[in-house]
């Protein structure tokens, strides 16, 4: 079972190639799902979540309350350290429980893991290749400003918060350029599948 991570930064383009790979027949894995499943209401997950930050976490209807949480850890290194530690591990396990099925359901299934902190969380995983959807910052910050309504600021400050587009190309083993159209984006995701298909 070949074992991609499918990395890029926010507005990169990882989501049409992980929905194209997808349509091919790969087994995606979705990590910001998987985070969120594992903050649902009444997970452990949450309660330490609400243990660290506190009751004005959680919104009345006892999920998480997203924006309070981001104002809490975004320009505050260390609580995002905190809340990485009680997050990440979680996320991991099921990831692997989630690659695990795969496997069983199917010994050669392609199982490629969407995940946009793969340099913060889990860059020492033995892949079978890492893929990075690779734009330049301006890029991706006209897409947030465009397509989902962000402020320039705002974009900015999204893009900042991460990791630097270097840090993400040096762990990458195949790079996708997604500056161009979406069939373009498309066709490289294509040639990756045969690939990968191939190999």
């Amino acid at each position: 079972m070949p074992l991609i991570a499918l990395t890029g930064g926010i507005a990169s383009g990882k989501s049409t190639i992980a929905a194209r790979l997808a349509e091919h027949g790969a087994v995606v894995v979705d990590a910001d799902a998987i985070v969120r499943e594992v903050q649902a209401p009444g997970s452990p997950v949450l309660a330490r979540i609400a243990e660290r930050f506190g009751q004005e976490v959680i919104a009345a209807d006892g999920s998480l309350d997203r924006a309070a949480l981001g104002a809490m850890v975004f320009d505050d290194p260390a609580a995002l350290s905190d809340l990485n530690a009680i997050v990440h591990p979680a996320v991991r396990d099921e990831s692997h429980r989630r690659f695990e099925r795969a496997l069983a359901a199917d010994p050669g299934a392609l199982v490629v893991y969407d995940v946009p902190l793969l340099v913060e969380a889990r860059a020492n995983d033995p892949w079978d290749l890492i893929v990075v959807a690779d734009a330049p910052a301006e890029v991706r910050e006209e897409r947030l400003v465009t397509e989902r309504g962000m402020t320039r600021e705002a974009a900015r400050s999204r893009i900042a918060a991460q990791v630097s587009d270097e840090a993400r190309r040096a762990i990458a083993d195949v790079r996708i350029d997604t500056t161009g159209s979406l069939d373009d984006t498309r066709r490289q995701a294509d040639r990756l599948w045969e690939r990968l298909r191939r190999a």
